[in-house]
């Protein structure tokens, strides 16, 4: 079996495509043929070294945490999945032709595997981070770094339940905030005053960790409305930095629900073999992105 590994912290460089044993579903898991893996910022993240407490390296380790394919293996203690089934889920090392899953959902109707493996984290993270700064319906978010996975379902998802979103992303994805029905602007010299000119903000969220903690904060009255998922000094300002999962299972039933009653559509912007996550990550840590990067297997 072919997994993608790196032996030791760094760039893309790395990142190797070695031959691994097969692992397999141990009770309450299950393993999938991979079709596609979605590419998290937290990959690369954890390629380059930073310490994120929820997800401890040892080396040699491999890479991804989402995926989708067909089930080949069901561990014991699982019901209502069966070999053959097309999911999408989170598990370990998913850039990989095989990987464990430890949440799952079936694949909604008309889902291409490319398309299913960008959603796990990404919308677990999106839900998380709308219940941790306390949004409610009627309120305004402000979100910074809006055109990427997470701000694509937070975007949909803040729509679905009333709230207004102020989305700032670089001038060629202003388009695409307004397609998502968010009140768009640029970043860059003066985008405090571009939001201010838009709304108020009742809360705020970083996702690109560009440094705006301060401005946030300013923007909203207190740290407290602030919750950033990309800069890991926000405590430093009293604003929470938010790195652990929460119920990812509960996650994919809402994201089946939301995505098949065309609530929810995250699209991919670009696929890579297995061959290119090095490229994968390149891109993905440059930013810029507008919805997903997937590797396809």
């Amino acid at each position: 079996m072919r997994k993608v590994s790196f032996a030791e912290f760094g760039g893309p460089e790395v990142l190797h495509l070695v031959e691994a044993e097969e692992p397999h579903a141990g009770p309450g898991r299950i393993r999938i043929a991979v079709r596609a893996a979605g590419v998290n910022p937290v990959d690369w993240r954890l390629r380059e070294g930073q310490v994120l407490g929820a997800h401890p390296v040892e080396l040699p380790s491999g890479v991804g945490l989402d995926a989708a394919g067909v089930v080949d293996e069901v561990g014991e203690g699982v019901e209502g999945v069966e070999v053959g089934d097309r999911v999408f889920g989170e598990g370990t090392d998913t850039y990989a032709e095989l990987a464990v899953l430890s949440a799952w959902a079936r694949m909604p109707e008309g889902l291409t595997f490319e398309e299913a493996a960008g959603y796990p984290s990404v919308v677990e993270t999106a839900l998380r981070i709308i219940r941790e700064v306390g949004v409610q319906p009627g309120q305004t978010l402000l979100v910074s770094g809006a055109s990427g996975g997470v701000g694509s379902a937070v975007l949909q998802i803040a729509r679905d339940r009333g709230i207004t979103v102020i989305g700032t992303a670089g001038a060629a994805n202003q388009d695409y905030l307004r397609s998502l029905g968010a009140l768009a602007t640029t970043y860059g010299p003066g985008w405090a005053g571009r939001v201010r000119r838009l709304g108020r903000a009742d809360a705020a969220l970083d996702l690109a960790g560009s440094g705006v903690i301060r401005e946030l904060v300013e923007l909203t009255g207190d740290p407290r409305k602030v919750v950033s998922i990309a800069d890991l000094t926000a405590p430093q300002l009293g604003v929470r930095f938010s790195g652990v999962a929460g119920s990812v299972p509960d996650a994919l039933a809402e994201a089946v629900d939301l995505i098949s009653r065309g609530g929810l559509h995250i699209p991919v912007e670009k696929s890579y073999p297995l061959t290119e996550a090095a490229a994968a990550h390149a891109d993905s840590r440059a930013g810029h992105t507008r919805g997903r990067r997937v590797l396809v297997v």
